[in-house]
């Protein structure tokens, strides 16, 4: 267990998420950054002793209660929720099959659903926490070719306010 602030971050193999992790390990954090492949997260992130690397896919629930329990069990505890994981579909609405209209709101609106609802029982335990929603100005305002994207967005912003 740590004294130290213990950070869990979704989509932390690269981009916004990897950096969001490396600042936190330099300001003295313990980490768990998490990505569908971990060694994303290893070759963005290196090896650290306050970083954990764990396999998770927001969209599945299992993989979430996993990632949660493996940061509980190497850190005590979950203090700040990074809810960063995202995908981006482009193109017209009537463009965009069905499919991959579904699988942009499972990753975008549905992953941080599905992850802060695993987080939230360790948060409420510990009797603090905080959950952060990296969003969009497409979660404030469409735009063309944006239309799966601004509605996963859009339906985030409601839910984490």
């Amino acid at each position: 267990m740590t004294e130290k602030k213990v950070w869990l971050i979704t989509g932390a193999g690269r981009g916004m998420g990897g950096d969001i992790a490396k600042a936190a390990l330099a300001a003295g954090h313990a980490v768990v950054a998490t990505a569908r492949n971990t060694d994303t997260v290893t070759a963005a992130l290196g090896q650290d002793d306050d970083l954990l690397a764990v396999k998770l896919d927001v969209t599945d629930p299992a993989d979430a209660e996993a990632a949660v329990t493996a940061a509980v069990e190497r850190f005590g505890r979950i203090d700040v929720l990074v809810n960063n994981a995202g995908n981006f579909y482009a193109g017209f609405f009537e463009e965009i099959s069905p499919g991959d209209f579904r699988a942009q709101v499972e990753t975008t609106l549905f992953g941080p659903l599905n992850v802060t609802r695993a987080v939230l029982p360790v948060m409420r335990a510990q009797r603090s926490g905080l959950v952060i929603a990296i969003s969009s100005t497409a979660g404030i305002m469409g735009q063309e070719f944006c239309t799966a994207y601004a509605a996963a967005k859009f339906g985030a912003e409601g839910w984490i306010e």
